[in-house]
């Protein structure tokens, strides 16, 4: 469920010069798409910890998943522009809450081992991602068209649904206290884990969406050529999270945070100010290592400092990704047309900086839940 997802997230860039000609739609209004998605992570960051309470995970996550399908259908069959944002908006509420309950799901499953299990569900997440330009440009290029790769997801979708709709989804831990103060505030340090997912989500999203610009209009590669070499980062994330998780068996979540933000700092400069292509390739590569594991170890630290609300950890940490991915790749393409894309990425610097500080914050900040995740951190 974590791979069909990420696909349908995804093959909403890919597919957009597609959809644009055949709705004759402007730049402006095909970014509308992935705002429309991103609302739909945030009201779900609002409030799904209280659609989990009143419903249950189950029926969230199949719900959820459900109403993925749902608006990608709207999307499918969309003849107008606000037929297909409407559709959008619709995957990004629906698939946000099946989100939601993977990871406060598995977070009560391995509570131990949390780091472990979400970072391995984002290793099916990217790996899924990776397919969905792929095949959406295979579709296209041979006359079948856009729309049947994500049918082709659709119906995965209904395959795993009538496979393991039975299969109990875990429940939210509880402890002695959670009748008598069932609405703890999250402490401190969860808060500042919290600003450093919104800062790590913004840097993946800012090279994932504006990442193929720079290479065609800053490097001087074709456009074509541009956008195919962004697989290179997406195979990057796929290496960094397939690591990081075996990593993650041996080593606390807070290293592993730092040396992710290294990794950053090596090959985010390197993209953006080498001479040569091969060289801003290569940054793109090491740089996207980095970044894969920003949203895992992120929602891992986060979830530690709070082990016995899951639910609400979950939900608060999607409102972190929906407004980064609603936002800032938004305000980079403004400070694009204001100064030129390149003077723009400069922003990925303040950004970095400001996650090294939030990083190094959470464990200055002390609450009463700290000490319960010393281990794991």
């Amino acid at each position: 469920m974590m791979g069909y997802f990420a696909y349908l997230q995804t093959s909403t860039g890919p597919l957009m010069p597609f959809l644009r000609d055949e709705l004759d739609l402007s730049y402006t209004v095909g970014g509308l798409h992935l705002s429309a998605f991103a609302f739909g992570s945030v009201l779900v960051g609002l409030g799904a910890d209280r659609v989990v309470k009143r419903y249950g995970r189950h029926r969230a996550f199949w719900g959820g998943g459900l109403t993925m399908a749902v608006g990608t259908f709207a999307l499918l069959l969309g003849r107008h522009a606000a037929m297909t944002i409407f559709g959008t908006w619709l995957m990004g509420l629906g698939g946000s809450m099946l989100l939601v309950n993977v990871h406060s799901s598995l977070g009560d499953l391995h509570r131990t081992r949390r780091a472990v299990a979400i970072t391995e569900a984002n290793i099916a997440a990217v790996g899924s991602a990776m397919l969905a330009p792929l095949l959406i440009g295979l579709m296209q290029s041979v006359e079948v068209g856009w729309r049947a790769a994500l049918v082709l997801m659709l119906v995965l979708y209904g395959v795993i649904l009538l496979r393991f709709r039975h299969i109990p989804v875990p429940r939210p831990h509880k402890t002695a206290t959670d009748d008598a103060a069932p609405d703890v505030p999250l402490p401190g340090a969860f808060w500042a884990y919290w600003l450093f997912m919104l800062f790590g989500v913004s840097i993946e999203w800012c090279v994932a969406f504006w990442g193929a610009d720079f290479l065609a209009s800053s490097v001087g590669l074709a456009t074509e050529l541009a956008s195919a070499l962004m697989t290179v980062y997406l195979a990057a994330m796929l290496l960094g999270r397939i690591v990081t998780s075996r990593l993650a068996r041996r080593y606390p979540v807070r290293p592993l945070l730092l040396g992710s933000i290294g990794i950053t700092a090596v090959g985010f400069p390197l993209f953006w100010l080498a001479p040569v292509a091969p060289l801003n390739v290569l940054g793109l590569f090491i740089a996207g290592v980095g970044i894969a594991n920003f949203f895992p170890l992120g929602y891992t630290a986060a979830a530690n400092v709070v082990p016995d609300q899951q639910d609400t950890a979950s939900a608060r940490l999607s409102l972190s990704a929906g407004l980064a991915i609603m936002s800032m790749p938004q305000i980079l393409g403004i400070l694009a047309d204001a100064v030129q894309i390149k003077n723009a990425f400069g922003v990925v610097i303040v950004l970095l900086l400001l996650m090294m500080i939030t990083a190094f914050a959470a464990r200055k900040i002390p609450d009463v839940d700290q000490s319960q995740a010393t281990s794991s951190l």
